[in-house]
């Protein structure tokens, strides 16, 4: 099997794993019947305590591996800006946004991983590329936008949250694109969320989640769904993202976000969750940005492949 189709299966099987997750952090904050279970910030917290935790047995084996203590820097990078900071701005936005818009924000990654690429680690861009970037910087705008319309109750800063996230997304790929590329997608994975095990664990014990485990009546509910997110969408997605960056390339592997906001959106949908005409109309003309800002690339595997 050529890397091209490893890189490909790999980006249906997380579009499927991430695109469910944000119907999950609802769930994980709201039982079915509407009533509060646990707050944003105990979600993003359990959910980086846990995943970190199930990985530290290859952590500790991961660290005699270290290389250079200056890669711990970029470590903490992608521990920070790829898993921990991204869990709590998700579950944030989603006490205001449906799971499906903020699926379909998400799309803003392989903008920013492109931008990145370009301006910091001066990689050539094509014109295809550019003219991608100006229609997807378009799209979100308009996303932006008409997405308000959906939201609970809040403002933009809801909305800003997910894009923010998508920005330090944009950051973690590339460091492990260009920096940590001589270790494996284990070790970059568990020694990355091993230096934030700490600070998830410090933040569930001072806001109280353990007391909701223990005594609220949806707990069980919402636990089940936080477990969910820290083995499957955490720990299990972050290794396999981390191979398909190895495989091809960080604008490659963000080309996930073209896939993930139909499975959210098809996932809300079923949750009752609304997405009008305007919102898809957005969606789309990201997605033609981003398929534009890929296509060199694209043309390019299909050539040596």
């Amino acid at each position: 099997m050529t890397n091209a189709l490893k890189s490909w299966i790999l980006l249906i099987i997380l579009s499927i794993i991430w695109g469910s997750s944000f119907i999950l952090m609802k769930r994980a904050m709201y039982s079915s019947s509407g009533e509060t279970i646990f707050s944003s910030s105990q979600v993003g917290s359990l959910r980086m305590l846990i995943a970190s935790t199930v990985l530290l047995p290859w952590a500790f084996k991961s660290w005699r591996a270290l290389k250079s203590y200056k890669d711990l820097v970029y470590f903490f990078v992608v521990g920070t800006c790829g898993s921990f900071l991204p869990a709590f701005l998700f579950t944030f936005a989603e006490t205001s946004i449906t799971s499906g818009l903020a699926g379909m924000l998400n799309s803003f990654t392989p903008i920013f991983t492109l931008l990145l690429t370009f301006l910091v680690f001066r990689q050539r861009l094509y014109p295809f590329q550019y003219l991608g970037v100006s229609i997807g910087t378009i799209g979100i705008i308009l996303l932006v936008l008409t997405g308000q319309k959906s939201a609970l109750s809040g403002d933009f800063t809801h909305i800003f949250a997910v894009v923010l996230a998508t920005l330090l997304y944009a950051i973690s790929l590339s460091t492990i694109k260009y920096k940590l590329s001589h270790y494996t997608s284990l070790q970059v994975t568990s020694i990355s969320l091993s230096l934030v095990w700490l600070p998830s664990l410090l933040i569930v014990i001072f806001s109280q989640a353990t007391f909701i485990v223990a005594s609220h009546e949806f707990a069980k509910e919402g636990l089940t769904a936080i477990i969910l997110l820290a083995l499957i969408g955490t720990a299990l997605a972050t290794v396999l993202f981390n191979i398909t960056i190895r495989l091809s390339s960080p604008l490659f592997a963000s080309s996930v976000t073209y896939l993930m906001p139909i499975v959210s959106v098809l996932i809300g949908w079923q949750f009752d969750e609304v997405i009008d005409q305007e919102q898809i109309g957005s969606m789309l003309i990201i997605l033609l940005g981003v398929l534009l800002a890929n296509l060199p690339l694209l043309m390019s595997r299909f050539k040596t492949k």
